[in-house]
This record gives structure tokens, sequence and C-alpha cells, in this order.
């Protein structure tokens, strides 16, 4: 057997591989018995990035700095090092192997294509490892994105100007406003700008107005449209969560704005004509137990305007799908935050695009565009700006933290530790760390504080050394200052329907009831959630889950009794178009209107509730806690964030950074190890990908 290969296989044995890894260096073998060691190699880690969320692998990092790449445990560093002193050292070397392989197109002139699983792409500088089909999706994104933020639309700049100046009217430091003094009211810019062009990106962190501005540009786009009765627009979202908080939030937009213009724009029938906001696999029609979609170049959607929120959580293979649905003539508005997670699949496609929108790099046509239709001047950037730069807007003030938990968002993304020169704990005279925010709300949370405090204890450090059942004790009662916990939800149940009806002149009927209270219910659950970094472990949420169950359960507040019962909150892990749950939705199982013993889980989006008999539910999980990949899209009054015990890969600046951006009132951060913050702090995602270079080139 090739010794290489069997190298590779015993990395798989080892667990530093998957099977999968090695078994693609064993395809690429037995499809060219000449293949070099560096090829093999570089197929097997190539498969290896792939299931780490990368799209390629760079080849000239790799070679260079293995260890660097693959941030493998120390134990396997040796047998790394090993097999590295027996490759080439000079990265062209591996270029030119993979090159002589038959299995490999190599993108230049002279290689023809003939459907080889590998692609090697790139210029000399930097060149890229793909598959295939990885390869195809980031060029279609690539070209579409090109294709869409180049293709201007004529627009009227002075009526432009009239509708923005009227629906951008509120005093300076209001949501509409800008944060202060004579920053830019980016908002305002961001719909000037999605009004010429097929393609805007709008990232900024929560709180920023992302939802706020889509809906006005949606009265802009009805309000300029030659035929507004005929607009068609739809609203997606990843999860089934996040779509639904995203039509709230437009409804809600749409309706405070509804005064400011009078009659001259209907937003009641915009509002109806959108319909329901959709995850982005049901916009596209997925075909079960395929990647295929009913939507596709061939039958794309009858849409004008598509809305996409939380697009930091859409990978490069549905990006792809999504842009070959849309018809050219529709504009596409991406919403999100650029510092959250990446995708679980891989791609970090939204922070591809907003490689460089904290700069704010536009060119004088656009500033002059800015000014002519905003009111607004910006300074034009002195450095190269590219065409999908023009299109890419980044909110900067947030409207929803209060002080100290954006503050703490902020210090994370900036990987702050600590305050950089003495402070004052309860001032802000220099940016403060992390862990002096953290160390200032807990002790506000434990101080009888004095009225002057503006937000006492939003943010807490759980103290260490501690042991899981810390985290028992928030779920049952919260922590000083932020009371919100799992009992709150489980006492509605307990009140059930029926004491709404003795408050009432006209009595509820029994169905209208039972729906009041099962909305309470589920809003008295969302005020609270544990987040976790990992499955495994006593830090893990399987474990914590557990935990949390049994300690309810021994208050009387639950009676877990089998699979199914009563108050057990769940999380759906399987799409099933059928029942119309998918992967993220979390609900609550109760009894249904009719009473009796039938049981059902159900779920709220926005205002609109559905359920399903949990004898048809057959992938849940219980869900007192949660991954934060998971939590992405959602919001809660308190949040507590569990760090695991111990750091490594998963632990990085984003995670805790998503952890952190999903409590709106009080977070609670939990580190079972002083110092696991800072060393997440320190470790940021930064995943292989050639789509910022190409979406940037033109």
């Amino acid at each position: 057997m090739n010794s290489t290969l069997e190298t590779l296989r015993q990395w798989s044995e080892q667990g530093w591989l998957r099977r999968l890894d090695s078994a693609l260096a064993g395809f690429v073998l037995d499809h060219d018995p000449q293949a070099e060691p560096a090829t093999l190699v570089a197929s097997a880690l190539l498969a290896h990035m792939e299931g780490r969320g990368h799209v390629c692998l760079p080849l000239i990092e790799l070679v260079q700095n293995p260890q660097a790449v693959l941030g493998w445990p120390e134990k396997a560093q040796s047998e790394l090092n090993s097999l590295w002193a027996s490759l080439p050292t000079a990265p062209h070397n591996w270029v030119n192997a993979l090159k002589r392989s038959p299995v490999v197109r190599c993108v230049s002139p002279g290689h023809p294509d003939t459907g080889q699983p590998l692609v090697l792409d790139g210029t000399a500088k930097a060149p890229l490892l793909y598959l295939r089909r990885y390869w195809v999706y980031e060029q279609q994104v690539a070209h579409a994105v090109g294709q869409r933020v180049a293709a201007h639309q004529r627009v009227d700049t002075e009526a432009a100007k009239d509708w923005l100046d009227r629906m951008f009217a509120a005093p300076s430091g209001s949501e509409a406003g800008t944060s202060s003094g004579d920053e830019p009211q980016w908002q305002k810019i961001a719909c000037a700008l999605a009004l010429r062009s097929g393609l805007t990106v709008i990232t900024g962190g929560p709180g920023t107005g992302k939802t706020y501005t889509a809906a006005r540009l949606l009265a802009l786009l009805l309000a300029t449209s030659q035929n507004p009765a005929q607009l068609r627009v739809a609203l997606a979202a990843p999860t089934g969560k996040a779509a639904a908080r995203l039509r709230q939030s437009i409804d809600q937009s749409l309706v405070s704005l509804q005064s400011s213009l009078g009659a001259a724009v209907d937003l009641q029938a915009l509002t109806e004509r959108i319909g329901q906001a959709s995850t982005v696999h049901a916009l596209l029609g997925m075909r079960v137990g395929s990647r295929q979609f009913n939507h596709n170049a061939q039958h794309q959607l009858d849409l004008d305007v598509l809305i996409v929120d939380e697009t930091s959580m859409v990978h490069l293979e549905m990006m792809a799908a999504l842009l070959q649905a849309l018809p050219p003539h529709a504009k596409l508005i991406l919403l999100g935050d650029k510092d959250q997670l990446a995708s679980v699949e891989a791609g970090s496609v939204l922070g591809d695009l907003c490689a460089h929108a904290q700069q704010a790099r536009y060119s004088p046509a656009t500033c002059a565009y800015v000014m002519a239709t905003c009111g607004q001047h910006l300074l034009a950037s002195t450095t190269f700006t590219s065409a999908l730069e023009q299109q890419t807007v980044m909110l900067r003030h947030s409207h929803r933290f209060g002080s100290d938990i954006g503050a703490l968002a902020k210090a994370v993304n900036a990987g702050l530790v600590r305050a950089e020169a003495p402070s004052d704990l309860f001032t802000l005279e220099v940016p403060l760390g992390a862990y002096d925010l953290l160390a200032r709300g807990t002790r506000q949370a434990h101080t009888v504080l004095p009225s002057a405090v503006a937000h006492p204890g939003k943010v807490y450090l759980v103290p260490t050394p501690l042991h899981p059942d810390a985290l028992v004790q928030l779920a049952l009662h919260g922590r000083p200052l932020a009371p919100a916990s799992y009992a709150d939800y489980l006492r509605e149940i307990q009140l059930g329907p029926w004491p709404l009806r003795l408050h009432r002149a006209q009595p509820l009927e029994p169905e209208t009831a039972h729906t009041d209270w099962v909305k309470r219910v589920l809003k008295a659950f969302d005020r609270f959630r544990i987040l976790c970094a990992v499955h495994e472990g006593d830090w893990g949420d399987r474990v914590i889950n557990h935990q949390v169950q049994r300690a309810l359960a021994s208050q009387g507040l639950l009676q877990p009794e089998g699979e199914w019962f009563v108050g057990r909150p769940v999380m759906v892990t399987r799409n099933d178009k059928a029942q119309g749950v998918f992967n993220g939705d979390v609900g609550v199982v109760l009894p249904g209107h009719e009473g009796g013993r039938a049981l059902r889980a159900y779920f709220l989006d926005g205002e609109q509730l559905r359920s399903v008999s949990v004898s048809r539910l057959a992938h849940v999980e219980t869900a007192f806690a949660m991954t934060i990949h998971k939590s992405q899209g959602s919001e809660f009054a308190h949040t507590v964030v569990v760090l695991p015990d111990v750091g490594g890969d998963i632990l990085t600046r984003e995670l805790v950074y998503t952890g952190i951006t999903r409590a709106k009132e009080y977070l609670s951060l939990v580190e079972p190890r002083v110092g696991l913050l800072g060393e997440a702090m320190a470790q940021q995602v930064r995943r292989a990908s050639g789509l910022g270079a190409l979406s940037q080139a033109g």
C-alpha cells in the first residue's frame, strides 16, 4: 500500500482526519496511480478543511505552516511534522504536483476542463485547491454578484431625496437619525444605494436598524415604482424563527412609517401583498431527499424584491442556489451581521462580501450620488474601490443594547480583553475590556445601587470556580436584578387558559382562551435561554438539558413522564416540510385545546401560532439549553452564555460575540475556568475562500 495513504488512514483512525478525508486521497490514488505524496496529502486535507467550513485549501499557508492552518492537538503535531519532512518544502512544487495529476483541473490557458473532481485556481501568489462543486458555487456567486452590482438603474434623484427626507425625518439620535454629531445617516444612505442597483448588502450589529432600514427601503421602492400595485416582494431568512422576526419587524416599521407618509403611499396594501416570510429552503422549494430546488435558473422566482435576513447563516451552496433562482431584474437585499458566526456548512459568504465594509470605501461617483439623494457628505476613498463596495453599507449605531451589553460585544469583537489604561469601573473614561465590563456588571448586580446607575447588572460573570449546578440555579431563579428564568413559563403553564375569563366582560371561547394561553407560555419561555458552545461534556447542552429538567421536576414545576410531557421545550433538528417545521424551530409541548391526553408541540412565529402532534415529530431534542450556533436569529431577555471547560478550535471570538448579542436585556457569562473568555477572544475564525477576492475584483 502507498505509505502516504497509509499514514492518512492512520490519522483517520486517530480522529485527526475523518474517514471521508483519507477516502478522498484513496479515490485520487485509484484514478491516478502516479499521484505524488503532496497530491494525496493535499486531497485529504482539502476534504478535512471542507468539513470545518472552509471552501478551499490555501496551499501556500498550508505548506509554510501546516499547524497554523490545521490547528491540530499537540499530540498530532509530531506526526504531522514527520510527514511534512518528507514532502516538498516549496509551495510551487506542490502546485506542479497537482497540475500533473489527471484528477485536477488547473484553471489556466491550455488546461482543458474534463470534469476533474479537484480544481486548482487562484493566482501564483495565492493558489487555492477546491472540491469541484465548491469551485462552481463560488464562481456562480461571484459572477451573479458582479452582474447585479454593475447593473445600475436610472434614479430620479430629486424624487428620491424628497421621499428619503420624509422617511428619515426623525430627530438626530432617534432610530431614524444618526448616532451623534456629523456621523452619516447610514440607514438613509443604504436605502439610496439600494434604489439604484440589483444587489445591496447591509451589515451591522444587533439593534443597528437593519430591518428598520429594509422597511423604509420597501416603502421607497413602492413610492418610486411606476406600477406600485404590482410590486412583488418576498422576505426570507435561514430559519423559521429568524423569518418570523424579520416579518414582524418589517410590519412594525411600516405601521409606524404610515403616519408620517399619510395617504401618499399605501403601506398597508404592501404589507398584505408581501405574505408570510419563509425560510430560504421553503422559498426555493426544497425537494425532499435532494440538494435540488424547485426554483432554479430554468424556473426562477416570480419576484421584484427579495430581502434576506441573517445572511451570515447562509452557506455558499445556498447562496449560489438563491442567486440562480432570482430573475435578473429583481432587487436582492442582504441583511446580516458580518461579525457573527459563519454558516455551519462551508463558506462565509456575508463576511467575504463585507470584507471592507468598515472602511466605507466609496468612489467619487457614489459620494456624489449620496449627496444628491440623501444630502449626506461622504469622503471619497483614496484606495481601490470595487463595484460591490459601492453597494455595501455598514450600520454602526445600536439602539437596542444597554450600555454594558453593547460595550461588551464591541470589546469582544475588537479583541480587547482588558482596558489598556487604569479606569474607574463605573465610568467609560477609557475603552473598557471585556473583563472590565463584566467586573463592573457583576459588582452592580450584588450592590445596592444609586438611581444614577442607568443599566444595573446588565452583564454578569458567574463567579469561578463553580459546578454545573450553578446553571440550574440560574434556570430556576435567574440572578440578582435579572429574575427571568424557566420558572416563568412553567408558572404560566400551571395557571392554564381559564383564569383569563375572569377578567373579561365577555368570556373567551375555549379555543381562543387556549390560543392566548399558549402564546403567553411561549413568550415567557423565550425570555430566558442557556446557550452552550458545545454539545458534549459537563458544560455542553446535552448534560445541562438533563440537569435543568431534573431540577425543575424536583421543584414540582415539571412532571417528565416518558419522552413527551407538558412543558417540554423542543428544538426541531431536521426539516420536515410535510409537518411545516424546520431545523432550528423551538417550541413547547402542551395539551391541545380539545383537552384530554393528546399533546402537541406549539411554535410561535411573530404572532402566528402553529402546532404539530407530538406523534408526528420524529426529529427533535429537548431545548432548555441549545448551542450558540442554533441560537442565531433569536434573542432572549436574559441570555446565559456557557463556555466549555476546555478551549480548542470551537472557542472563538465570533462564537462568544454571537452568544453575547443574543441577549436583549441581561447577559450572564459562565466561564468554568478563569481566562477562557480571553482565550476565545484571541482566536478568530478565518475561513479559506476565494469569494472575497473574486467579488472585490470589479
